[in-house]
């Protein structure tokens, strides 16, 4: 009968006797366990701090008398193995409890002694009461009690890997004020720098105080407060330290095994040691990296728990391997779902590795019609030219983990990237795309390899810009303005092919857009009419990332109306019959909601439901209601767009509103907003018809509208919508074809010669229109229209009676009046009629000026 001594319980070492009690019915198991828990959830326990998970029992995966009757092990906790006699093949074992000391011989050994957390000798360390590190049940029991007695209000987190995000959420959760600090200059290590920019900018969302490339010096005051390296002083009624792990190596150490560089038991491909019969396994080893096969010693439950199955197949006879570590992860960062596999960039270059190519994109999560898709920022790491696949990462709200898992396995197999994008894989609207995120990258990949595309990484464009290349952003007039890449030219890409001959041929043009797609168009039309182009890798969103200073209080302005290249911009305040009028079609919105009473002696706070509503539809509905509140009233605002939280906290601030209070529910945000300014713009809100027009902080807004297409036209409004809801004064110059807009088709004009021809040919008002490309003789049209209502996103119509309701001034065109055939009478009601002088004074006092 062979007699296997397993040293240390949780992933590993319970792993690994339930495997071997399955193998072998006969053999004789001991676990040694110094605490009192063998088998308990790790991962889970910043949760239970945080109430998340409410059952502490929940957290024990297994009890001492659960797997010992189940499994028929012997199973002796409170017992700490203190010696390894190589020779005598014995351990000597002491209990804890008893003092007892005696040796136990073996057959078999196995070490899963995990790693403890580090406290470094910091000053004042010694003496602090309120500084806790998580590593096992008892530390969670510990700072669970310190929660419930000393009420902390404010924390400090040291360290921002697994742990300390999880803490830190957890914390904030539980209404803690948090700071985290990393000495790094990122948080989260196993993702490359501009990707963990998406989550210091998400950690900032929240309410965390972030403080990046610093460390602790002193902690002062019995730990109440806390001296940072810069002199910076925080003051802190809970610490938690999570600034890493160390292997427990003292028993192999004294036992003359082998270990690596950083105190790690070094193992071979079979988890063995450098003793026979005695293995290894969990975080205090170090094994090999799965594709070139360097030392990696990984932290990970996953790969303690195969290791712990191969050790056990190992001893039983099964010709089982360890292939090696890939490091695959995900963790939860707040409402983002954050997940690697493989290399980092940085970890391939601190390798000395250079022929490494990446690629960022941004897909939705699933089909761009059916609701709640959202940006996933995936980043894909691979040779060249060969294209083996060597890393990814991915950030998102949902299927980010999946798309992980995918390119995880297609590591593990060997693939390269253009095997990826051939995969098939399940789709269906709710879940995916046709084209899966996992395919777009290996076909972004793909065309770097073959040399259909090229790339420059949006971390070398601003130097490129500085030495004189030619930067061309091809988004439209609105994006453009709402943020750019310093220097870039303008130029949209469905105008390039007329405009070609204002580019330069003697140099190289960079090209740029939003997420990358629309600058890979513009490349292949440019490369095919003889120019040298490169396209910015990730677009002006990756830029945007990269660029975040997290030195700022709040974050950088994200209006949102350019936050895709996807169509889905702004969907219908209504989702019910009862937003439908008397004739049967979906009314506009009223221009000021509901109220209800906050509570006896309290002024009433109306209330704004903009779930269902994408950007900039909660922001211009906030406007509406806040042109009508009396200064000092409060609005409270539920919005489902991802990006309202951020969209919010600058529109108050350049309102001059207070927010006060930001907070996000099962993917909903809600806000307060006190009126802190009077202004009013009297276009919007009704008033006395004495009060004078005030103008926006000075700042006007012109757009010419020169087409009469019906998608250039849907545009154009959200495009002014947003503009007005961000305080500008907009004024919409209509002329030529963009007079038929204006055209309402309830009003007959008789008209003779040229001008009842023209009024015959031309579409009479907005629902006449037809769309610029794919008409196909009215049907794409109807189709557009059709999948624009399913999506309940809002017509023309509505879009005009909403950027009406927002004070935006209607221009018609006196001279292209007269050319057209066009009567004033003819047009809707309040549309004013002017000359091209009275547009120029506009656009002369405006700081924004779009044609489109």
């Amino acid at each position: 009968m062979k007699k296997i001594i397993i040293v240390g319980g949780v992933a590993g070492g319970a792993t690994a006797a339930a495997r071997l009690r399955r193998l072998d019915e006969s053999a004789q198991i001991i676990l040694f366990e110094r605490g009192e828990y063998i088998s308990f959830a790790n991962c889970g326990l910043p949760y239970y701090i945080g109430d998340v998970i409410e059952n502490r029992d929940a957290l024990l995966v297994q009890t001492v008398e659960g797997m010992s009757r189940r499994f028929r092990l012997d199973i002796r906790n409170f017992s700490q193995v203190e010696r390894i006699n190589t020779q005598e093949k014995t351990v000597v074992v002491r209990h804890l409890q008893t003092g007892r000391v005696y040796e136990e011989p073996y057959d078999a050994l196995i070490l899963s002694p995990g790693a403890s957390p580090i406290k470094p000798p910091i000053p004042g360390l010694d003496s602090a009461k309120n500084v806790f590190t998580l590593r096992n049940i008892p530390d969670t029991d510990a700072i669970k009690a310190f929660l419930e007695e000393a009420k902390p209000r404010e924390a400090v987190v040291v360290g921002g890997g697994f742990i300390g995000i999880e803490m830190a959420e957890n914390l904030v959760s539980r209404g803690i004020r948090v700071t985290l600090v990393e000495m790094a200059d990122q948080v989260m290590a196993p993702f490359d720098f501009e990707m963990a920019q998406i989550l210091h900018a998400h950690l900032i969302e929240k309410g965390v105080r972030l403080i990046l490339g610093d460390g602790v010096q002193e902690f002062q005051n019995q730990g109440k407060t806390i001296l940072l390296s810069s002199g910076t002083s925080l003051s802190s009624d809970l610490t938690v330290l999570s600034i890493g792990i160390r292997p427990e190596n003292q028993l192999a150490k004294t036992a003359g095994l082998a270990l690596g560089s950083r105190g790690h038991i070094l193992v071979n491909e079979y988890l063995e040691t450098s003793v026979s019969d005695i293995y290894a396994v969990g975080d205090a080893i170090e094994t090999k990296g799965l594709v070139y096969q360097e030392p990696s010693s990984i932290a990970l439950a996953s790969p303690a728990n195969r290791q712990a199955r191969i050790v056990a197949d190992r001893i039983c006879g099964i010709p089982s391997r360890y292939p090696g570590v890939l490091g695959t992860s995900v963790a939860k960062v707040f409402d983002l779902t954050a997940s690697s596999t493989g290399y980092s960039e940085k970890r391939l270059k601190q390798m000395g590795r250079s022929d490494i190519r990446s690629i960022h994109i941004h897909p939705l999560s699933h089909a761009g019609y059916y609701p709640g898709a959202a940006p996933l920022d995936l980043k894909l790491i691979f040779e060249a030219p060969g294209g083996k696949i060597l890393g990814a990462q991915i950030i998102g709200t949902s299927g980010v983990e999946k798309r992980v898992d995918v390119i995880a396995t297609a590591i593990s197999a060997g693939m390269t990237v253009f095997q990826l994008q051939d995969l098939e894989l399940a789709y269906a609207p709710p879940f995916s795309s046709a084209k899966d995120p996992v395919n777009m990258a290996g076909y972004v990949a793909s065309n770097l390899l073959t040399g259909l595309a090229e790339a420059v990484s949006v971390s070398e464009i601003d130097h490129i810009v500085e030495q004189g290349g030619f930067l061309l952003d091809v988004r439209t007039a609105g994006e453009f303005a709402l943020g750019s890449i310093p220097g870039a030219r303008h130029l949209p890409l469905d105008e390039l092919r007329d405009r070609l001959s204002e580019l330069p041929k003697d140099q190289t043009i960079y090209v740029t857009c939003q997420v990358g797609l629309r600058g890979y168009l513009a490349c292949r039309i440019l490369k095919q009419q003889g120019f040298s182009c490169v396209n910015v890798d990730g677009g002006y969103r990756s830029y945007s990332q990269l660029k975040l200073d997290i030195r700022q209080k709040q974050l950088p302005p994200v209006k949102g109306l350019a936050c895709t290249d996807h169509p889905d911009v702004l969907k219908q305040s209504g989702n019910s019959s009862d937003s439908k009028d008397s004739a049967g079609e979906e009314a506009s919105p009223p221009l000021c909601g509901s109220t209800s009473s906050a509570g006896p002696g309290t002024s009433p706070r109306k209330q704004i439901d903009a779930r269902g509503l994408q950007c900039p539809g909660p922001i211009a509905k906030v406007f509406q209601e806040l042109n009508c509140a009396d200064f000092g009233d409060t609005v409270e605002v539920l919005a489902t767009d991802p990006g309202f939280s951020r969209d919010i906290s600058a529109w108050c601030q350049k309102m001059g509103y207070t927010l006060l209070e930001l907070s996000q529910t099962e993917r909903v945000t809600k806000a307060v907003i006190e009126k802190t300014s009077d202004t009013k713009f009297s276009a919007c809100c009704p008033s006395s018809a004495s009060q004078p027009l005030l103008s926006r902080d000075g700042k006007k807004a012109t757009m010419v509208v020169f087409s009469g297409d019906l998608d250039k036209a849907i545009a154009s409004f959200i495009i002014a919508t947003g503009a007005a809801s961000m305080g500008k004064e907009v004024t919409m110059f209509f002329t030529f074809w963009g007079l038929n807009i204006l055209r309402d088709p309830a009003i007959h004009v008789s008209k003779s010669g040229m001008a009842r021809l023209f009024g015959w040919m031309m579409p009479k008002g907005a629902d006449k229109l037809h769309i610029s490309k794919m008409n196909l003789a009215g049907m794409g049209t109807s189709m557009i229209k059709r999948i624009m209502k399913q999506k309940q996103v809002d017509s023309l119509r509505q879009l005009m009676q909403r950027a009406k309701e927002m004070g935006v001034t209607f221009v018609a065109c006196s001279m292209s009046m007269d050319i057209m055939g066009i009567r004033r009478e003819e047009l809707l009601p309040d549309v004013e009629v002017a000359g091209v002088a009275s547009y120029l004074a506009e656009a002369e006092e405006g700081n924004l000026n779009l044609f489109i």
